[in-house]
């Protein structure tokens, strides 16, 4: 089955051959070899040696990290996110290979020291990669006045240190050349969060294929404030690829004394916050030569909050930066010159050659500033040089900027800023990532989502959503199943099981009610598949497993734009993510517009065989007549590919149990030996972080943010390691996430809350361990406490850990003396009737007074706040990735030691749903 990564990425791209492609770069090629002949002389043993050289250098470097396996079959994200028995430990790399693991799992915990990673061994001198003489973009230059310039007077500030041979961007780019297309866009994804510049060109100079990354930067949301000339200002969300902004791009032109990382992270950070977008010699381990990532292209975005104490730019920008000299990536330079608004061009001094390079950049739209640093002696040949370009880049005085060591910084980065403002406020040239990716191609550069199975994923996709134009109407017209005949489905169904449960012999009502039953099933099962749904089963149905993930996403995204835009809040909440209801609600009445998602053609398919599985089983259908009996198994392989599958449906509060049983014995046969289960729950109400802590926690994909994903308790599977899995006591983990079923009050009424209560008894009960999310409330949502009660007379009580989240400080230093007291203190009036209605009466005066609670063993913790900062420029806070950390630890340290529930095969598992 072919592999979704590099090597088969982009071959052709869409309405290019592939003879047009070898033409283009052949012929940026050929320019600058040309210009570089006219100056030095053509070295013919010299080139001819080149591509060797280039080959053994990054073969050196695959090797050195241990990722030379994964060039023919690239490493997935499901490998990455395997729970192993580092996952249990904070351990530092001990050799070059723990490096890239080592940078995925502090990525995957969202934690801003990821490209911090040193090691704890030194290194033999004889096992360093060899130091580039020519690198010296990032490094401070020291030299005599009365020397001549020449190569031997330069000395680097710092030499590589023994502990870390490997500089970040080198293993970046490793890791992403090692990667399939779906672990690339992870771990892009991951370092948004982080605010770490994001690659937009990966250099592979072994094949001489440099590849522009659009699909990796597809799953990146941007969020800022917008504000019109006229009007109210409001948050407005976009994809990063889709979204226009002005550009600037800062290159290096041979010797620059002056850092363009650290200028860069200086314009982006306000002078009170700095930020290290991009990474720069200061940092740790910055001084180490890059190996293989020169001709890396990085981009970051500014976004306004709507603080004008915190934003440098009135609207969002975007930054790029090209590591290496442009002499030597001229095919990036070019990129850059057709797609920026401005172009900052960094160096010491201009020579002939550079001269002849820029030259040939005439007749160019964009608008071109040198920042110089020169070298005493050559400020006669700078000028002349200057002087010559002025007209042909069609430029000023103005745009040349001269920085020294006697240089103010902040009243530079100043003038900088100001000529970015400028630039941004006048007609300008604005792209897209999607449309800069148009220009990649032009010039010959591959592009990661020209691969042919996601070009036919994306035409699928289309089909489908060209045809939705009121997301309401489509569900209501085209996916009918889970309607009006699902709801009163579901209210014949939890009729019969109310009196099952009261024992009552079987009588008239009863019957009456299964027949009622069996007549909807019926009525259900009468329907064809609408066109849009055949479509989707067709994309879930595809021979190559990469297809299917491409669709997948596409569908996602696709789903997302022609969703109903939703209304923003305005920047003093962003940081709350407070439940939006947190009084009464009706039971008919939705907590929030749902909007149309991939599970919803995922619950229509479940439909469908719920119906025709009741009417097999009352035999009223011949087995031999089945039409979707494989529905199951599509599913599952969705959901071991890490989709994350509806467990209680949001609209109905309600489980479909022969589709989730279905779902559960195709699971038992695709694992065969390897099916003994830990299940792991997050109960809370809904805003207070419990999407984003599993997310975090494990490297999940479940909905998150208020008001703004499905209402059901969905589920994704955790794949154990096999060489961990007897430590641990089992293969894989079933985490389970309540979404928004558990409210955060007590209804009058009393339905909705006895729906929420048995609900969160379900998924107790079928847990192991559940995790209690308590965001800024002292109490226990009512329900959870009354599954509490409920599972107390069982004697079911699962492994619990109650997570008290701070939703409102950006930065928290550690735990407070309040981390156990909300579970001490008496209830509210809400828990208080919660224990009454389990006929406890007030004898429950606090949690600590139930049976299994004891207080001094460690079930509460304090979680800092999620970021540092004000998003959108706010990175995750190191404290909560920290603290998030230390709970996974403790939730695997007890499960290995048996403190949770006996673990479940899934065999016992089906007959809990059953029995539940």
């Amino acid at each position: 089955m072919a592999s979704p990564g590099r090597s088969d990425l982009g071959e052709v791209a869409p309405g290019i051959k592939a003879s047009e492609r070898r033409t283009a770069v052949a012929i940026a090629d050929l320019e600058w070899r040309e210009m570089e002949a006219d100056d030095y002389g053509t070295n013919e043993a010299q080139d001819s040696d080149f591509p060797t050289a280039e080959r053994s250098r990054l073969q050196e470097m695959l090797s050195l990290l241990g990722l030379e396996t994964y060039q023919a079959q690239k490493l997935s994200l499901q490998d990455a996110l395997q729970i192993s028995s580092d996952s249990m430990r904070n351990w530092a790399p001990q050799a070059p290979k723990d490096l890239p693991w080592n940078f995925l799992r502090k990525l995957q915990a969202l934690n801003a020291e990821a490209r911090n990673t040193t090691m704890v061994l030194d290194v033999p001198p004889d096992a360093r990669p060899m130091e580039k003489e020519s690198q010296m973009e990032e490094e401070i230059i020291y030299w005599d006045a009365a020397d001549d310039i020449s190569a031997d007077i330069y000395s680097f500030s710092e030499l590589p240190t023994p502990d870390t041979p490997v500089n970040p961007l080198d293993l970046l780019c490793a890791l992403l050349l090692s990667s399939d297309g779906f672990l690339q866009q992870e771990i892009v994804l991951k370092m948004s969060l982080c605010q770490f510049a994001l690659p937009l060109v990966l250099p592979d100079s072994e094949n001489h294929y440099h590849t522009f990354l659009l699909w990796a930067l597809r799953a990146v949301v941007r969020t800022w404030w917008a504000q019109p000339p006229r009007g109210v200002g409001g948050l407005r969300e976009d994809s990063a690829v889709l979204s226009r902004a002005p550009t600037f791009a800062f290159v290096r032109m041979e010797v620059s004394s002056n850092s363009k990382s650290q200028l860069l992270n200086a314009v982006l950070s306000p002078s009170h916050r700095p930020r290290d977008c991009f990474w720069h010699r200061d940092l740790s381990v910055g001084t180490n030569p890059r190996e293989i990532a020169d001709g890396l292209v990085e981009v970051s975005w500014f976004l306004p909050s709507g603080r004008e104490d915190l934003d440098v730019f009135p609207e969002p920008v975007a930054f790029l930066n090209l590591r290496g000299d442009i002499g030597s990536h001229w095919l990036q330079f070019k990129l850059l010159t057709e797609i920026s608004s401005a172009v900052f061009i960094l160096t010491d001094n201009i020579s002939r050659k550079d001269y002849k390079l820029l030259y040939s950049l005439r007749g160019s739209a964009t608008k071109y500033y040198f920042i110089l640093s020169p070298y005493r002696g050559k400020r006669n040949t700078n000028l002349r040089f200057l002087n010559k370009l002025i007209p042909v880049l069609k430029m000023d005085h103005s745009h040349v900027l001269v920085k020294v060591s006697s240089t103010d910084s902040a009243g530079f980065v100043r003038r900088v800023r100001s000529i970015v403002a400028h630039v941004a406020r006048s007609p300008c040239r604005r792209l897209s990532v999607e449309e800069m990716a148009h220009a990649a191609r032009k010039l010959g550069l591959r592009v990661d989502e020209d691969c042919d199975e996601c070009q036919r994923a994306k035409q699928r996709m289309e089909r489908i959503t060209r045809r939705i134009k009121d997301c309401d109407a489509y569900r209501r017209d085209e996916l009918w199943l889970q309607g009006d005949p699902w709801r009163k489905a579901a209210q014949v169904e939890k009729e019969l099981c109310q009196a099952q449960r009261a024992g009552d012999p079987p009588d008239k009502g009863r019957a009456e009610l299964g027949h009622r039953l069996l007549e909807l099933r019926a009525q259900q099962n009468r329907q064809d598949p609408a066109w849009g749904l055949q479509e989707f089963i067709a994309g879930i149905s595809s021979a190559s497993l990469a297809e299917k993930q491409y669709f997948l996403r596409w569908m996602e995204w696709g789903l997302a734009r022609v969703a109903q835009p939703r209304p923003r809040q305005p920047p003093e909440t962003i940081l709350s993510l407070r439940p939006k209801h947190c009084g009464m609600v009706d039971f008919g009445e939705l907590l929030w517009p749902e909007p149309l998602g991939v599970e919803h053609f995922l619950r229509e398919m479940g439909q469908f065989y719920e119906a025709e599985s009741c009417l097999v089983e009352a035999g009223k259908l011949p087995a031999g007549q089945r039409r979707f009996a494989h529905f199951p198994g599509l599913a599952l392989e969705l959901l071991l590919k890490g989709l994350p599958l509806e467990l209680i449906d949001g609209s109905t509060l309600s489980t479909p149990l022969h589709w989730v049983t279905g779902l559960l014995k195709e699971l038992h046969v695709r694992l065969e030996r390897r099916s003994r289960l830990v299940v792991l729950s997050a109960l809370g109400a809904p805003g207070t972080g419990k999407s984003t802590l599993l997310n975090t926690m494990f490297g999940l994909r479940f909905a998150t943010g208020r008001g703004c994903g499905p209402r059901g308790a969905f589920m994704q599977l955790v794949t154990v390691a096999e060489n961990f899995s007897q430590d641990l006591g089992c293969d894989h983990i079933l985490v389970i996430d309540s979404g928004g079923l558990i409210g955060g009050a007590l209804t009058a009424a009393g339905e909705r809350f006895e729906l929420e209560a048995s609900l969160a008894t379900l998924l107790m009960g079928l847990s192991n361990v559940t995790v209690v999310s308590l965001a800024e409330t002292r109490d226990i949502p009512p329900a959870v406490l009354h599954a509490f009660l409920r599972l107390e007379k069982t004697g079911h009580v699962p492994n619990y850990q109650f997570v008290y989240q701070n939703l409102q400080d950006a930065c928290v230093p550690g735990p407070r003396p309040r981390d156990r007291r909300p579970l001490l203190d008496p209830p509210g009036d809400v828990s208080r009737a919660g224990a009454q209605m389990e006929k406890q009466g007030d004898g429950i005066r606090t949690l600590a007074d139930l049976a299994f609670c004891d207080p001094e063993k460690q079930h509460v913790w304090h979680i800092p706040g999620l970021w540092h900062g004000v998003p959108p420029m706010a990175a995750v806070s190191l404290g909560y990735s920290e603290a998030i950390f230390e709970l996974k630890r403790c939730l695997l340290e007890n499960i290995r030691n048996g403190l949770s529930n006996q673990n479940k095969n899934i065999q016992q598992l089906i007959e809990l749903v059953r029995r539940l």
